[in-house]
């Protein structure tokens, strides 16, 4: 029986060593790196929003708190007109 348990825990730690080594061998290829460097985007932009967020919500506790007049709202400009297409050259 302590010749199987052996041969188990061999067969077992290959596998594992051979799984190990592939997904490291994937990490370094070109679409590895690129999935994690996606990935970090990903993260840093949610992160980001997150930050504004709780800044915005801290923001209003302490105007509530103050109670301070919210700050004005920015609008956007106005649409601009579309400018009429050009005549074309040599017609009247």
């Amino acid at each position: 029986m302590s010749r199987g348990l052996w041969f188990a825990a061999g067969a077992g730690a290959g596998i594992y060593a051979m799984v190990r080594g592939r997904r490291a061998a994937e990490v370094l290829t070109y679409d590895g790196l690129h999935d994690r460097l996606g990935a970090l985007a990903v993260g840093a932009r949610l992160f980001r929003d997150e930050v504004a967020q709780g800044r915005a919500e801290a923001e209003d506790a302490v105007r509530a708190r103050l109670r301070a007049p919210s700050p004005p709202q920015i609008s956007s400009p106005p649409d601009t007109p579309e400018l009429a297409p050009r005549q074309q050259r040599g017609t009247p």
